[in-house]
């Protein structure tokens, strides 16, 4: 679904985010990318999501050369996306259920649609009575789940999420990874960054980055194997 080929970015200045990096992640993966703050993580991701364009290199997302996409095909891509970022970017002015919505609204959903899919995504991250809460009102952990609700209400293929348990409790942050898990149980390809290697042993492969290199690949087997 995702393919890099010797993939580097570099930002005015001469600063080198990401350097000659080549991977591929198969349909239905669960695949972490650690490394230290800095090591290119949160660039690889939003090279995904287009946000980002290679400055060398090749970038294919189901079929699609990142690089060469143009305005038009934005929206098609980012519609098979489910994106989360370390700052939720809750609407503060509106309630828990409306921001989960707007996904959908945006591209045009009858509110009847987009409320009963909306409803369906809370429950599908524990928060299906937090629908008309406030988002201040909730829990660091809450907000991110509600994060996640407006990620997947478009039911995307793909999930990106950019460091999702920062700052966060030990509980919160499992809460919010067995969420991420759920949907990859049933089939979403999942990319998530992290520096917190307490999670890793979850994945079924974690992409060490190290000052925009790949340093180190390991495996499920690799866990498995130090049980």
């Amino acid at each position: 679904m995702i393919a890099f080929h010797q993939v580097s970015k570099q930002y005015p200045g001469n600063a080198t985010a990401l350097s000659d990096v080549t991977f591929s992640v198969a349909k239905g993966e669960l695949i972490f990318l650690a490394g230290a703050s800095g090591a290119g993580k949160s660039t690889l991701l939003k090279m995904i999501a287009a946000i980002e364009r290679p400055s060398a290199g090749s970038v294919l997302v189901n079929g699609q050369d990142i690089g060469r996409l143009n305005a038009s095909g934005l929206p098609f891509l980012r519609r098979r996306l489910g994106l989360i970022f370390q700052q939720q970017r809750l609407l503060l002015d509106r309630n828990v259920l409306s921001n989960v919505m707007l996904p959908l609204i945006v591209t045009g959903s009858a509110k009847e649609e987009a409320e009963k899919r909306a409803r369906a995504a809370l429950d599908k991250v524990g928060l299906f009575d937090k629908a008309l809460s406030a988002p201040l009102t909730l829990s660091g952990g809450e907000q991110q789940r509600v994060a996640i609700a407006r990620a997947i209400v478009h039911r995307p293929q793909i999930i990106l999420a950019d460091e999702p348990t920062a700052n966060l409790d030990r509980d919160s942050a499992g809460k919010v990874l067995d969420t991420l898990k759920a949907f990859h149980s049933v089939g979403v390809t999942c990319l998530i960054s992290t520096h917190d290697e307490y999670f890793l042993d979850s994945a079924d492969r974690v992409i060490y980055l190290e000052h925009g290199r790949i340093a180190e690949t390991w495996r499920k087997e690799k866990f498995e194997g130090a049980a």
